[in-house]
C-alpha cells in the first residue's frame, strides 16, 4: 500500500495517491491530471477511482477531466448532485483497493454532501481518514459557504457538524492518521494547522472543535465565531465542480504569445486585465501602466480569486519567461479561464520596444522610521486583522486597511496626499499599491519587507493590544 500527499502550497491544499496491488484512487485531484496519470503509469498500476470529499469552492477539481481520461467512476458521497455521471456512494459504502478498503462515512456539516473516506489497510484495520474539509489539523471546515444551496443556515450546519464529527470521526482509534484537504493559508477554515498530517488522537486533544466535553451550542458559537467573508470566487468554483468545465489542456493551447504591438492591441479591443504575476522587486522597478501585480512565488490563485472577482474576466498575462503554462494552469486551478494570451518575451520586451512604463516608489523600513520620527505622514496597513491585532505600528495617524477589501474599501487611501504602504514581508502591499495605481493613486510609497522589517527598527509598536517595550512617550 501507498499513500501519497500532493500537497500545493499556494492552495493550501491536499490531493491524494494511494496504490495497493497495482489499483489506485485519487482524493479531491488538482485540475492539471497529468501528474496522476504519470504516477499511475509509474507503479504500472490503473487509477480504479476518483474520490471527491465534497463540492470545493477555493478550486476546480481535475475529476471531471480524470474520469475522461481514465474511464474511472468519479464518487461523492451521500446529497451529493453533480449533472454529469458520477457514483454517489451510500453512507458505509465500501470500496475494495488492492488489497485494501476504502469506506465512504457521511459528514455532512462543512457542505451536505461531505465525506469522509475511511482506509482500511491489508489486516481490516483502521489506518487513516482522508477527511476533506470535515476535519483539519486544528480546526473544522467553515459552515457559511453552503448556506444557500443546503437552505440551511450557517448555525444549522454548524449543528449539523458537531454531530458527524462525534458520530463517525471521534469514536475512531487515536492512531488513525488524519489527511486533511487543505492546511494553514486556506480560506476554508480560520486556524488551519501549518502541518498537513496528524494523528486523530492528536487533534482530540490539541482541536478545539474536538473537545470532548464541548456542547453542540458551544461548538456552533465557537466554529462560527470571527468568519470572515468567503472569496467571491467561492460560490463559482462550486458550480464549475458540480457542471464540469472545459479541458486545462485546451485552456492552455488556446492562448497566443503576443509582441509588444499585438499584446497591446488586444488588450485594447478586449478590455483585458493585465496581470503581472513577475517577483515584486521586478514589477516595482517597471511594469505596463495599469497592470495588477499578484506574483506567482506568492499566495498567488487565493489573491487572484479575493481580488479579480469576475472569473469571466478577460486576462493578458505578463510573466518571467518560461513561467507562462504555469501562470496559465495556477489560474485555471481556480475557474479563471479567459486568459487570451501572455506578453512574448515578457516585460523586457516591452521596454525594448519603446513602450511607457510605470514604476512604485518604495524606501526600506530604516529610512521609513526616520521620515516618521521627524514628519507627521500617513501610514496605511493592510494585513489581516489578526495580524493586525497582533502588533502594529503605535503611531496616531496609521489606518487599518486589509488588502482583501481593497474593492469595497478604496475610500481608506489618501487621494491628494502622500501615503506610505505596508504588508507583512512585502508582497501584499505592492498588489494593493498596482491596484491604487490602476485606479490613479499615484502617490504612495511601498515599504520593502513590509511590518517584518518595521519591528526591527527603533519605531514604537502596540502588541496584543498593549504597547511594547520599544514604546517612547510620543505617539507616531
Amino acid at each position: 500500500m501507498k499513500i501519497e500527499q500532493i500537497y500545493t502550497g499556494c492552495l493550501a491544499q491536499g490531493a491524494y495517491y494511494i496504490e495497493s496491488n497495482g489499483e489506485v484512487a485519487i482524493i479531491d485531484p488538482l485540475r492539471e491530471v497529468q501528474p496522476y496519470l504519470d504516477r499511475a503509469a509509474k507503479d504500472n498500476a490503473k487509477i480504479k477511482y476518483i474520490f471527491e470529499t465534497h463540492f470545493h469552492a477555493d478550486f476546480v477539481s481535475g475529476h471531471v477531466t480524470l474520469a475522461e481520461k481514465t474511464n474511472a467512476p468519479i464518487v461523492y458521497g451521500p446529497n451529493a448532485n453533480p449533472t454529469y455521471k458520477a457514483h454517489i456512494a451510500k453512507d458505509g459504502e465500501v470500496f475494495k483497493l488492492g488489497n485494501i478498503t476504502i469506506t465512504a462515512l457521511h459528514t455532512p456539516g462543512h457542505t451536505m454532501e461531505s465525506t469522509t473516506y475511511l482506509l482500511k489497510d491489508e489486516n481490516g484495520k483502521d489506518h487513516a481518514i482522508f477527511s476533506g474539509d470535515t476535519l483539519f489539523l486544528g480546526d473544522v471546515g467553515r459552515p457559511d459557504l453552503a448556506q444557500k444551496a443546503a437552505n440551511l443556515t450557517q448555525e444549522q450546519l454548524a449543528a449539523t457538524l458537531y454531530h458527524s464529527l462525534r458520530t463517525k470521526i471521534m469514536p475512531l482509534a487515536d492512531d488513525v492518521i488524519v489527511y486533511p484537504a487543505h492546511g494553514a493559508g486556506s480560506a476554508c477554515g480560520k486556524n488551519l494547522s501549518k502541518e498537513t498530517v496528524g494523528t486523530l488522537g492528536d487533534q482530540k486533544q490539541t482541536n478545539y472543535a474536538l473537545r470532548a466535553d464541548m456542547t453542540e451550542a458551544e461548538f456552533v458559537k465557537e466554529v462560527t465565531d470571527g468568519l470572515l467573508p468567503p472569496p467571491a470566487y467561492f460560490p463559482l468554483n462550486v458550480k464549475l465542480n458540480k457542471e464540469g468545465y472545459e479541458n486545462v489542456e485546451t485552456i492552455v493551447t488556446n492562448n497566443k504569445a503576443l509582441n509588444s504591438k499585438e499584446f497591446q492591441a488586444l488588450a485594447d479591443d478586449s478590455g483585458a486585465l493585465l496581470l503581472d504575476v513577475r517577483p515584486a522587486a521586478e514589477f516595482a522597478s517597471g511594469h505596463i501602466p495599469g497592470s495588477i501585480f499578484i506574483g506567482l512565488d506568492g499566495q498567488f490563485a487565493p489573491w487572484v480569486g479575493a481580488l479579480i472577482t469576475d472569473i469571466k474576466q478577460p486576462i493578458m498575462l505578463i510573466t518571467p519567461e518560461g513561467r507562462e503554462e504555469e501562470a496559465i494552469i495556477r489560474l485555471s486551478r481556480v475557474g479563471y479561464d479567459n486568459t487570451l494570451g501572455y506578453l512574448k518575451g515578457g516585460f523586457k520586451s516591452w521596454k525594448e520596444d519603446g513602450h511607457e512604463y510605470d514604476t512604485v516608489q518604495q524606501i526600506t523600513a530604516e529610512e521609513f522610521a526616520e521620515k516618521l520620527n521627524t514628519d507627521p505622514i500617513k501610514v496605511v496597513d493592510v494585513r489581516k486583522p489578526g495580524e493586525y491585532n497582533s502588533a502594529h505600528l503605535n503611531y496616531s495617524d496609521l489606518t487599518h486597511s486589509p488588502l482583501d477589501y481593497i474593492n469595497e474599501n478604496i475610500a481608506d487611501f489618501p487621494t491628494n496626499e502622500k501615503f506610505y504602504i505596508h504588508c507583512a514581508g512585502g508582497y501584499r502591499s505592492l498588489i494593493a499599491a498596482s491596484i491604487l495605481k490602476a485606479r490613479g493613486y499615484h502617490n504612495m510609497i511601498d515599504i520593502i519587507g513590509g511590518f517584518g522589517a518595521i519591528k526591527n527598527t527603533n519605531l514604537s509598536l502596540i502588541e496584543g493590544g498593549s504597547c511594547s517595550s520599544t514604546c517612547s512617550t510620543t505617539n507616531k
